[in-house]
């Protein structure tokens, strides 16, 4: 990845100077200034060593004879990584240094001088960055070695640059690896950028945030004048920065980067900027370093990622800008196919909502109720759906659906075959020889999903229903002062297999009572028996008069799922109850 580092806190480097001559002057300068912290005798003034010691580029650590650190300069401090204050007075196996005792104390033993490169297998347990040499010195006093003396020298040699580029690519594998298990989850948008924010604090940054284009909006190849606006999906920082945060706009809000701010810069090359915070950044006060990295799919950007870090965390560098440029691009991806995910139950749920109208109109001797319920809360759309027919001499058909699978495909074919039946039904045939024809219709066309269907004749007149199944879960009666009643019906296939064999069966449909017809998304559960299921439905003491829109309410608060996650398919309801005369 590209990026753009502003250097204007930064100046020139000066060259290095002969790794060996630094290391012989460093070695001297510390074994003076440990012979005057152990006996206090010498013609050199000890504040002198270590303003000389301390200035050195070479990175420079003092231990004694019991292993713990006694001096160590800013450049020990720098190309390391370690904090002063997690080793002075400490003692090396109690410090990051724990792997390298072994070394340390052949060296006190032997007064033998011990040198190897970092990232070998001869520099195992050193917490030096790799591609260092790193030589191990004894501290000689009275003839005998009274500490250890630890130089870090940059090793300008190939096998250097080979190893660094090494550990680099292997850092990169590692990072990608981790972001793989725990960036993309699920197909949820805010989700996913929920994720991206926990991975990156505390462990890379002290403060993140997730913006990205609005559902509705299209992707955007970068270049395009003016900041486009942008959704706020996450913000996450470390407890230092927690009041700093209502500077911030939340999750949920919209957001404009201004013009001349670091995110605006990134958006508008669609390169990674590496800078410290200026007046037009909204940052929260006590950043002190900012990490910009646009999130780009396919050439097209659909947000950014800011990263910061406060003073007391090293700032940002451009081997970080370009290892967590790929974390970006990974994240992106993952947010991309969770956003085309959405848009797309989006558009299925529209369709659905737009073909899944309320019932037909009844006789009047029939009370009518409906319920449909998206599964998840990214609105999985199914198949299900449900229809009323109204038929002559007084007689409603009712008919609950279930195409298999999800998605704008199972919400097109139910529209065809809601359509097919009302055709069918229209001859007057009875229910089996419905769901005959539209078996046979269905299976002609080899792209259409089998599907189930449950189809119950009210007749008032004659008092009696007439039911037919196609693998369909059985209708339940509520009658009052009685248990809910599964009624058995005869099943026979799903539509779609071209099977045929649908039989039907009677049952007498008299005043006060209700038919309820419903998706196997309110009582199947993974995991678990269909009977066991069912009994749950059949054990409810439900609402056997009054509204029935009550009724239906009462169902769902018993026996439907919670929210997503655990909401793993849709749900269709239709009530019906005959009027009194």
């Amino acid at each position: 990845m590209q990026y753009r580092h502003d250097d204007r806190a930064e100046g020139t480097p000066p060259s290095p100077p002969d790794a060996r001559s630094l290391a012989a002057t460093a070695a001297a300068l510390a074994a003076s200034l440990g012979s005057l912290t152990d006996s206090g005798r010498s013609g050199t003034d000890p504040d002198l060593l270590r303003d000389v010691l301390d200035a050195a580029p070479v990175g420079v650590a003092l231990l004694d004879e019991h292993l713990r650190w006694r001096h160590l300069n800013a450049a020990f401090t720098a190309v390391t990584g370690l904090r002063r204050a997690d080793l002075l007075g400490r003692t090396a196996e109690t410090t990051a240094f724990a792997g390298a005792v072994g070394p340390l104390r052949r060296v006190l033993a032997d007064g033998r001088d011990s040198e190897h490169v970092t990232g070998g297998p001869e520099g195992a347990g050193s917490p030096v960055p790799p591609g260092l040499r790193v030589r191990y010195r004894p501290l000689r006093q009275a003839g005998r070695a009274t500490g250890v003396i630890v130089v870090v020298l940059d090793d300008p040699g190939p096998a250097r640059d080979q190893l660094r580029e090494l550990e680099q690519a292997r850092a990169r594998l590692a990072l990608l690896d981790a972001a793989a298990e725990r960036i993309g989850t699920t197909l949820d948008t805010a989700t996913t950028c929920a994720e991206l924010a926990a991975f990156t604090v505390p462990g890379l940054a002290d403060l993140a945030t997730v913006d990205v284009l609005p559902p509705e909006a299209e992707p955007a190849r970068p270049g395009r004048s003016g900041a486009p606006r942008l959704h706020r999906a996450a913000v996450l920082a470390v407890p230092a920065l927690d009041a700093a945060l209502a500077e911030l706009p939340r999750p949920g809000e919209s957001v404009r980067h201004r013009e001349g701010s670091a995110a605006a810069r990134s958006l508008s090359a669609g390169v990674a900027v590496l800078t410290e915070p200026g007046p037009a950044d909204a940052c929260p006060a006590g950043a002190a370093s900012l990490l910009v990295l646009p999130l780009t799919v396919r050439g097209h950007l659909i947000g950014v990622l800011t990263l910061g870090r406060t003073a007391s965390t090293p700032a940002f560098t451009p081997e970080e800008a370009a290892l967590l440029g790929g974390l970006a691009a990974r994240a992106a991806t993952a947010i991309d196919n969770a956003r085309r995910y959405t848009r797309s139950q989006d558009i299925a749920l529209e369709l659905q909502r737009a073909l899944l109208s309320e019932p037909g109109n009844p006789h009047q001797n029939l009370t009518l109720a409906s319920r449909y319920l998206p599964s998840g809360s990214i609105s999985v759309v199914g198949g299900d759906w449900y229809e009323t027919v109204r038929l002559p001499f007084g007689r409603t058909l009712l008919v609950m659906g279930d195409v298999m699978g999800h998605g704008v495909e199972a919400a097109v074919d139910m529209s065809h075959y809601r359509s097919a039946l009302r055709d069918i039904a229209g001859t007057d045939l009875p229910p089996h020889r419905i769901l005959r024809q539209l078996d046979a219709v269905i299976s002609a066309d080899d792209t259409a999903r089998p599907a189930t269907c449950l189809l119950a004749l009210a007749d008032p007149g004659r008092a009696r229903w007439t039911l037919s199944s196609a693998g369909h879960l059985p209708p339940a009666l509520i009658t009052p002062d009685h248990p809910t009643e599964l009624l058995r019906v005869p099943t026979g296939p799903p539509l779609g297999t071209g099977l045929g064999g649908y039989e039907q069966t009677t049952h007498p449909l008299d005043p006060g009572q209700t038919l309820l017809l419903y998706t196997d998304g309110l009582v199947e559960r993974r995991h678990e028996d269909i009977d066991t299921s069912l009994e749950r439905l059949a054990a409810l003491r439900l609402p056997a008069t009054g509204d029935l829109d009550v009724l239906l309410d009462a169902v769902l608060h018993s026996l439907a799922p919670p929210p997503a996650p655990a909401a793993e398919d849709d749900i269709a309801l239709l009530a019906a109850r005959p009027r009194p005369r």
